[in-house]
């Protein structure tokens, strides 16, 4: 009996999504080194930035909390910082809640700089946009799904999201289209709707965090229907 040639390709499928993701990798990593090169920044400085610029408030962060969302270690961080301030870009002040501590916030020409390294992701938005809503919404789901197996394993920074959150509650309306509730704002939101970097996170209990990411799992996603597509 023949072998059926495409068994094999099945096979190494695993082998081929980490491929592809590798790519997208390697895209953003370039496409970041031309962006801040541009500016006269490195990559690290830039993400320092944007960082400091979603920073809630106007306390600041501290070097470790910097370094912490950077995925980097502290003396890269600081590396950056020093770089930052020398610039003009970035101050340090004493932290509101601990004099001994020490803030870092964004200048005026730190923001405006920050604003323009939040662009340096736009050339991904085109190819986002070659994906038809079907499969934007199979994409994103499978995003939070590796993100959260990433974060579990110390692999990369913990982000605020909301499968993570005390206040989110998975699946508990009966509408398809928006089955979870954020119990901070007393709303009900679809899968679209989830946030992977949330101001108002606040982190549930693991044993929490584990039930209400099982619940989720268990939510059959409705297909979105296409606007463009729409009489």
């Amino acid at each position: 009996m023949s072998r059926n040639p495409f068994d094999q390709e099945h096979a190494i499928l695993d082998q081929k999504i980490g491929t592809g993701l590798s790519k997208l990798g390697q895209a953003i990593r370039s496409q970041a080194w031309k962006g801040a090169g541009s500016q006269g920044l490195t990559p690290t400085q830039g993400q320092a930035l944007a960082t400091l610029a979603a920073a809630p408030g106007n306390a600041g962060l501290r070097l470790a909390e910097v370094a912490e969302a950077l995925g980097v270690s502290r003396p890269t961080a600081s590396e950056a910082v020093t770089a930052l301030v020398r610039k003009g870009l970035v101050v340090k002040q004493p932290d509101p809640a601990d004099s001994r501590a020490v803030a870092l916030s964004l200048t005026q020409a730190g923001r405006e700089q920050a604003g323009k390294a939040a662009l340096w992701p736009d050339f991904l938005h085109a190819a986002v946009e070659s994906l038809d809503p079907a499969e934007r919404q199979v994409f994103y789901r499978a995003l939070i799904k590796m993100i959260r197996s990433l974060q579990r394993r110390g692999q990369i920074p913990v982000s605020q999201m909301c499968v993570t959150c005390r206040y989110f509650r998975p699946g508990v309306h009966d509408d398809p289209e928006r089955p979870h509730h954020c119990a901070f704002v007393d709303a009900a939101f679809g899968e679209p709707e989830l946030r992977l970097d949330c101001p108002d996170h606040v982190a549930a209990e693991p044993a929490l965090q584990d039930e209400n990411w099982s619940r989720f799992l268990e939510q059959v996603v409705p297909p979105l229907n296409d606007p463009q597509s729409s009489p």
